[in-house]
């Protein structure tokens, strides 16, 4: 079976994007989503979003996201916007696009041919979680979902943290049933912040758009970060801007396509 697919990039995250809103041939089960990365080194991908009709009046589609490794997950920044630009590309580049997502209807507003901003929601804050005991030492930890599960640390430079070793220790600790993604961020100012992620099911990607989203709500709810941050991440620049509480989170940021073709399943 010959399925069509476009692989896309959003500051540096590998996005793979496959468009069944007319048709359910296939179904996304793990072994469909491992052989889509495994297959061909061009259709190797982070996240996998997989596009199906919408579910409300007004949404354009809905969708579901799954990493490499054939996890799904709730949500996935980078993803949504490399969808968003990809369809308002062909349907004559609508200021406003709705999105079904597992973790609620999405908001995206097209800025031009290649960046958008999402509405990504409220922080939903865990505040029972704030030390976390690895490897016989203690880290002072936010714990946050944003659709998603997040933990972030503070970190004095981000080229020397620990990623490799502590990222997949924190994304199975016991107190993570469900994995988490894990942010190792490195304040610059109250404007800018360097990050590096961890992601469960992928490991460290080149960028993550929950993850930025988390890292500088758990600045700013400290008091350490303004309501708009930009944060430079292996792959490239996004801009999240949060002004506290209840308030949603928006993401800004690039989507391009990389490549575009036919894969047989």
């Amino acid at each position: 079976m010959q399925l069509a697919f476009k692989k896309m990039q959003g500051a540096g995250n590998q996005i793979l994007v496959v468009d069944q809103r007319d048709s359910a041939a296939i179904t996304p089960s793990s072994d469909v989503v491992r052989q889509l990365h495994d297959s061909d080194p061009a259709t190797g991908f982070d996240q996998l979003m997989w596009l199906g009709p919408p579910r409300t009046p007004d949404a354009t589609a809905s969708y579901r996201v799954f990493n490499n490794d054939g996890s799904e997950v709730e949500q996935c920044g980078n993803g949504v916007r490399c969808v968003a630009v990809m369809l308002a590309r062909r349907q004559g580049s609508p200021a406003t696009l709705l999105f079904d997502s597992p973790a609620g209807t999405v908001e995206a507003r097209i800025i031009d041919t290649h960046r958008a901003a999402v509405n990504m929601g409220p922080p939903k804050f865990d505040d029972a979680i704030q030390t976390l005991g690895v490897g016989g030492r203690e880290f002072s930890v936010s714990v946050l979902s944003m659709g998603n599960p997040h933990c972030v640390l503070d970190v004095a430079d981000v080229r020397t943290a620990d990623v490799a070793g502590l990222g997949p220790a924190i994304e199975r600790h016991a107190l993570f049933p469900e994995r988490c993604n894990v942010g190792f961020m490195q304040i610059v100012d109250r404007r800018s912040i360097k990050l590096r992620v961890f992601e469960r099911g992928a490991g460290e990607t080149l960028a993550c758009g929950t993850g930025a989203c988390a890292a500088v709500a758990s600045g700013h709810r400290r008091g350490l970060l303004d309501d708009e941050v930009t944060v430079q991440l292996p792959g490239g620049q996004l801009v999240v801007s949060w002004r506290g509480g209840i308030a949603a989170v928006w993401l800004t940021g690039d989507a391009e396509l990389i490549s575009e073709g036919m894969i047989d399943l």
